[in-house]
């Protein structure tokens, strides 16, 4: 009877050596109520006011020399013709490279912005899991994980939000 129970001991021993912890956040949860994402939603969106305001400035200039040049074409000499045509395509290239200038400033603005908050969340969830003694923790919003048992894996993401400063 003592080896049989010696025996078990040494058969259900390891499984527990094994035993791992998991947990899981879901990221946009803690992100979407972090002041600093609220900061960088509204320094963007001011931004992309400014850039809007900008192109409907150039295209309202652009707009007003080519009713102008429509207006003016029958009674110009040729070379002055091909000169303003000249003009509005210029007008029209910049404008098109302004767009695109502006929506890659505003890109690399978010990413900018949103790399340090991005860092924080990342070290909080390092330090839960290591207070916490988890193997991994996965974050639902970020991996392609098709299935997660959320009843043998522990939701962190009050743990994390604390973590940041968030009641």
């Amino acid at each position: 009877m003592l080896k049989k129970i010696a025996l078990l001991l040494l058969l259900i021993a390891p499984m527990s050596v094994f035993a791992q912890k998991f947990g899981h956040i879901k990221s946009a949860d803690v992100l979407t109520v972090m002041p600093e994402f609220t900061k960088a939603q509204t320094d963007i969106q001011a931004m992309q006011k400014q850039y809007e305001d900008e192109m409907k400035r150039a295209t309202d200039e652009l707009t007003k020399k080519y009713t102008e040049y429509q207006q003016e074409q029958a009674n110009l000499p040729k070379n002055i013709q091909e000169r303003r045509q000249k003009e509005l395509q210029e007008l029209q290239e910049k404008g098109m490279q302004f767009q695109q200038d502006a929506q890659q400033q505003l890109q690399k603005s978010y990413a900018d912005m949103m790399e340090p908050i991005y860092k924080k969340i990342e070290d909080a969830i390092k330090a839960v899991g290591q207070e916490g003694g988890y193997t991994y923790i996965f974050d639902l919003n970020r991996t392609e994980i098709p299935y997660v048992n959320e009843a043998q894996s522990t939701d962190v993401t009050a743990a994390v939000k604390a973590k940041v400063g968030i009641k």
